[in-house]
């Protein structure tokens, strides 16, 4: 290890700098690769290999090679701490990666947001106090994005994780707004100082600010927009990113935020285009609660249950099924149950597939996530539109824990909260199992017109006992 350490020391710091900037392209093309190779569920997990291994690169490579203007490298006692706080670091993840459930998977998402943005908010204010910066504007706009990010992800961890509520108050909007107006006007009054760094309190106002406008950005949003709102601070964080590298003039920071801002920002606009909503509308006028377990409405009809066995035959001797899945599901762990179950009946000659809805779950891709853990064959997933083509000739769809992403009030009732919300139309199958632990609503908080349509069955109970039972059913026909 001396020897490779004495090896880059007396490289010239001409071609030291020629070497790491070179690495960064190198990173840069490795993020691209990786990227490209996440387009799809078979290679994703390659995708994550080359993306880690492009930044593991830029991390070595900077190590061992950034000096400063003067020729000084990093030095031996920064280089201990760096590689203590790195152990430290992957040894957390490595323990979170091995305890965290699937149903606490937006949850951890909304956590590394948080602490991406928090990397960020404490270089602007760390280098906005340096005399030497001359990017006075991208450090404050890095140190405000950043804190939005990190108190943002944070009250949407607590959300996810039921330990945060709504604050729906019709005020929440104009407070926002006034926020965000003294936000630029105090950021513009120091920058036109003569000497910006001077005013350090203000620069840790704005910095206070920015943490309480996170929060409040938040807060009025209700659950059925967490997809969405996961995908906006997601694009936060790698913005907070990319102008923390220009500050650096660090390559592969900038290339490596800008990939995760555009990505994240691509994936909000998706988001809202699957809920048919816009973003304004998503961060001013967010519906629906937090937990949607134990919400209540008025019943709207006579609901018809059905029995384990008779929900058996019924699959068994029909030619078409079509599973969509749902939020419930992750709660149940029983991904590997409707697996089975799906196996069982193509074993008998059904056809059946999965419908996944762009916002099922708690966040983008939830549901294609939970069930490759159950080593469920990606070519079975079918995105919504493709299955609604074929809905009407569907013998069955069994809904297991879903609930808005099904709701027939988005095509029929002008007048509710998610009307013209782009849905998987299952009330046009042949016929409808609803698997549900009651008739609670959804995270809108709104009541399921499907739930009483002639065609649909209710089967009530915890999602992964009663499919375990279904399993047995269709083994004994």
């Amino acid at each position: 290890m001396d020897h490779i350490l004495k090896t880059f020391d007396g490289i010239s710091f001409t071609t030291g700098a020629a070497l790491l900037e070179f690495s960064y392209l190198m990173a840069a093309i490795l993020f691209v690769v990786g990227l490209k190779l996440l387009s799809h569920p078979e290679t994703a997990r390659k995708g994550n290999f080359w993306a880690a291994s492009g930044m593991v690169l830029a991390a070595v490579t900077t190590l061992l090679l950034h000096k400063n203007d003067a020729g000084v490298g990093i030095g031996w006692l920064n280089l201990l701490i760096i590689g203590i706080t790195i152990l430290v670091g992957a040894a957390v993840g490595f323990v979170i990666s091995k305890k965290i459930k699937m149903t606490a998977m937006p949850e951890l998402v909304s956590f590394f947001n948080a602490t991406g943005g928090a990397a960020s908010a404490l270089v602007g204010l760390l280098e906005f106090m340096n005399p030497e910066n001359e990017s006075l504007l991208v450090t404050l706009l890095g140190l405000i994005i950043g804190a939005i990010a990190f108190s943002g992800s944070m009250i949407a961890y607590g959300k996810l994780s039921g330990k945060v509520g709504n604050l729906k108050a019709g005020i929440m909007k104009f407070v926002n707004i006034a926020l965000l107006l003294l936000l630029i006007a105090l950021t513009v009054y120091v920058l036109i100082q003569p000497v910006p760094q001077e005013y350090t309190m203000l620069v840790y106002a704005i910095f206070g600010l920015s943490l309480i406008y996170g929060v409040l950005f938040v807060f009025p949003i209700g659950g059925a927009d967490m997809p969405v709102v996961i995908s906006l601070l997601n694009s936060l964080t790698g913005i907070a990113a990319a102008l923390a590298g220009f500050i650096y003039h660090n390559l592969a920071m900038i290339l490596g935020g800008i990939f995760v801002g555009a990505a994240g920002s691509i994936l909000t606009l998706l988001m809202c285009k699957a809920m048919n909503r816009s973003l304004i509308s998503v961060i001013l006028g967010g519906f629906g609660g937090s937990s949607g377990v134990g919400a209540t409405s008025e019943q709207g009809g006579n609901i018809k249950e059905i029995s384990l066995s008779d929900a058996a035959v019924l699959l068994s001797y029909s030619q078409s099924v079509v599973i969509v899945p749902g939020y419930g599901l992750a709660v149940a762990q029983a991904q590997h149950a409707i697996h089975e179950v799906e196996k069982l009946l193509a074993e008998k000659g059904v056809k059946v597939r999965y419908g996944i809805h762009p916002v099922a779950g708690r966040m983008p891709g939830h549901m294609n996530v939970l069930l490759a853990e159950a080593d469920v064959p990606y070519d079975m997933l079918a995105e919504m539109d493709d299955v609604n083509k074929d809905m009407t000739n569907t013998d069955v769809v069994i809904v297991v824990g879903a609930n808005d992403v099904v709701n027939p009030a988005a095509n029929e009732t002008p007048g509710s909260p998610i009307y013209g919300m782009p849905i998987i139309n299952t009330n046009k199958a042949k016929n409808v199992i609803v698997m549900k632990r009651g008739m609670g609503t959804g995270y809108a908080g709104i009541e399921n017109p499907l739930f009483f349509k002639d065609n649909t069955r209710m089967l009530f109970g915890n999602a992964k006992t009663t499919l375990q039972q279904l399993i047995g059913e269709i083994n004994a026909l």
